[in-house]
């Protein structure tokens, strides 16, 4: 920083101005080059953009309507919407018209701009366009250009570094999944092996669903009982949940309490085949098949992995135009029991394999250990360096 401090010294002694980004920036509608069809193909050379997080949708071979874009005349694609963008040095046609495409006035540094965009803050409350009405009008701070360069400068060589660094841990985290993958599918392969097959309900103390109250009913929402909905069901723990219901709804509904460590297979639509298992006390909807798991015959956190690991079998015996399921087909669904003759040493090896790939799971998943954390601190680094750069004391 004491280059960057000895150039702020030289050349903007008294503070740095800020200006709105539309000082900057020229903006343009994206309507000729809206990709036709929606056949995408990755053996296609033409990528089609969106401002979104998925950024690239897929690939056209249409050869009209191409925004030629390069590393000499690159764009910034901004989502008029969301306000997500992307820097963009490459030829594409884009998805839709809800977006803008930035370019810079003449004599602006697009590069300094784009990072300075970058370390902006700022959340549409609406789903109204924002590029005009509101965020053109945001200030940007706009020091001497031999500054904002240098400033440029670090942070491609920051960007760079980073992106070398996350492109390791990511091929070392796709690494591991592939180890989990191979030893889950060994611990929870039972050919030739000691093990009696028996229906889920065998292992359950009870099976349940639940209920949503009417949503019209405000005395039924906003209380302290966690309510789950299947959307919330992701193959891992459910900690807490994104709704709550009142002491009333459960007394008048069918929303009923189930205690943790239940495993929850959702029986509705897309997200059917989904499971999950509660670490608290919690109610749900209607869609949530709740197994509370008999612990003299199976382990709870056993029967999550192997329901878990079933997902597509399970997934397959849904019914009708949604691929619907339900409890009776969750009930029967098999489970393979290890020594099912000897109840000790059944969830002795239950745990034993409950022990190991507790220990994958933590690595792969968990966001706050192993390599997913080290990939996110990587980010979080980079944007505190990024905001320390663009901080600036104002013009007196």
């Amino acid at each position: 920083m004491s280059r960057i401090d000895d150039l702020i010294k030289e050349h903007c002694p008294d503070g740095v101005e800020s200006e709105p980004l539309h000082k900057f920036l020229d903006y343009s509608q994206p309507t000729k080059y809206i990709v036709e069809s929606t056949k995408y193909d990755d053996n296609y050379s033409t990528p089609v953009l969106t401002a979104g997080d998925s950024f690239i949708l897929g690939y056209t071979n249409e050869t009209d309507g191409i925004y030629e874009a390069s590393e000499n005349s690159p764009v910034i694609i901004f989502d008029d919407f969301t306000t997500s963008f992307h820097w963009v040095d490459f030829d594409f046609k884009v998805k839709s018209s809800a977006m803008k495409m930035l370019t810079p006035k003449e004599g602006v540094n697009f590069r300094y701009v784009y990072y300075a965009m970058k370390n902006i803050r700022y959340k549409p409350s609406s789903h109204a366009r924002q590029w005009i009405s509101t965020y053109s009008e945001i200030e940007i701070p706009n020091p001497h250009p031999r500054i904002q360069q240098e400033i440029v400068d670090i942070l491609d060589a920051f960007t760079k570094l980073e992106a070398e660094l996350e492109a390791e841990l990511e091929a070392e985290l796709e690494a591991r999944r592939q180890q989990y993958s191979h030893y889950r599918d060994e611990l929870l392969n039972f050919d030739g092996k000691d093990v009696a097959w028996k229906a889920l309900d065998d292992v359950a103390i009870k099976v349940s669903s639940g209920g949503t109250p009417l949503s019209t009913r405000k005395d039924y929402y906003g209380g302290d009982i966690p309510w789950l909905r299947t959307q919330e069901v992701i193959f891992g723990a459910i900690n807490d949940t994104e709704m709550r219901i009142t002491e009333k709804a459960v007394k008048e509904t069918s929303a009923k309490w189930i205690p943790a460590n239940c495993v929850i297979i959702a029986i509705s639509g897309a997200t059917a085949g989904r499971s999950a298992f509660n670490t608290i006390p919690l109610t749900t909807n209607q869609h949530c098949c709740n197994l509370e798991v008999d612990g003299r015959k199976a382990h709870w956190k056993y029967v999550f992995y192997w329901v878990r690991n079933e997902y597509e079998r399970i997934k397959a015996k849904g019914r009708g135009a949604r691929s619907d399921l339900n409890a009776g087909i969750i009930k029967a669904h098999p489970i393979p029991i290890p020594f099912a003759n000897d109840p000790k040493k059944s969830l002795e090896e239950q745990e034993r394999i409950v022990g190991i790939l507790d220990k994958f799971d933590a690595l792969v998943n968990d966001i706050s250990s192993g390599l997913p954390a080290e990939i996110t601190a990587r980010r979080k680094q980079y944007e505190h360096y990024r905001n320390q750069l663009l901080t600036f004391q104002g013009a007196a």
